[in-house]
């Protein structure tokens, strides 16, 4: 769990199915958000509404008046989020909010809260501050379902977001700042001044990863592919663009660090085996 002033981020990682009960003077002002990735957490209604079920591939949010009974099935992987209400509750009101957990601003708030997990150690007073600013302005994107682009807070989620997605797509011809942008419903000029808030550009980001998954191809021992075929895969212009893009990146060309790292020399043009390239992204 991270904490972050009077929010709270959880991992949940359950083996077993869970059931409570109904918690006596149980009474909470704050606002809940649980995002399922696997099995089922059905959640107790307020009174005169019956129970509510999130499952796999889904998010809820709602205010909590009260702690309420809950259970989970076994094999349970989620995140919860607790959230002060101060800003959420006006916009909620008595609405349960629910959807996919791969929506567009679904993903920038698992960026977010990823980024908090492995940084809110490190943060000062005004780092945890603006983390949780960040966290409710996020779920306000996810109660209207849209993103505010010109809340700068949101920017390192946003290029974190897009970095997540790019990693995964890194093999993808149609991999592009445009892609991104329309896959997490934002424009473009958006995405790239977010890239621009944390120092970077979204197309150099996609050239540097693509750069070093090939790096890792050439001194794989088991290494099979040729220069060309590399740089088919990875998406450069050819063999000769992919080498240029190497070399000055790293200071040498894809077959001087195969040599450097003994992996066998490669040719240019040899045939690719009969299995064909595996994807690594």
């Amino acid at each position: 769990m991270a904490k972050v002033h009077g929010a709270a981020i959880a991992d949940l990682h359950a083996a077993s199915a869970t059931r409570t009960a109904d918690v006596p003077g149980g009474d909470q002002d704050l606002i809940a958000m649980y995002v399922v990735r696997r099995g089922s957490w059905t959640l107790g209604g307020p009174p005169g509404y019956g129970d509510q079920t999130v499952s796999a591939g889904r998010f809820l949010v709602r205010h909590l008046g009260r702690l309420t009974a809950f259970e989970t099935s076994a094999h349970l992987t989620a995140k919860f989020l607790v959230l002060p209400p101060g800003e959420l509750k006006p916009l909620l009101g008595n609405r349960v909010i629910t959807g996919p957990a791969d929506s567009a601003e679904m993903r920038l708030l698992t960026a977010l809260t990823d980024m908090i997990h492995t940084t809110v150690a490190d943060l000062g007073p005004a780092g945890v501050a603006a983390a949780q600013g960040t966290l409710i302005e996020l779920t306000k994107a996810v109660a209207k379902g849209r993103f505010d682009d010109v809340e700068p807070r949101l920017a390192p989620a946003l290029a974190q977001a897009a970095k997540d997605l790019a990693d995964r797509r890194l093999a993808d011809p149609e991999l592009s700042p445009a892609m991104l942008a329309r896959e997490l419903n934002v424009s473009v000029r958006t995405l790239h001044r977010a890239f621009a808030a944390v120092g970077e550009q979204v197309t150099t980001y996609i050239r540097h990863r693509r750069l070093h998954e090939a790096r890792l191809a050439l001194g794989a021992p088991s290494g099979r592919l040729s220069i060309s075929e590399l740089a088919a895969h990875w998406q450069f212009a050819d063999g000769s663009h992919f080498t240029r893009a190497f070399k000055k990146h790293y200071g040498q060309t894809p077959t001087e660090y195969a040599r450097s790292t003994r992996a066998p020399s490669l040719s240019p043009n040899r045939h690719p085996p009969a299995h064909g390239p595996t994807e690594n992204a």
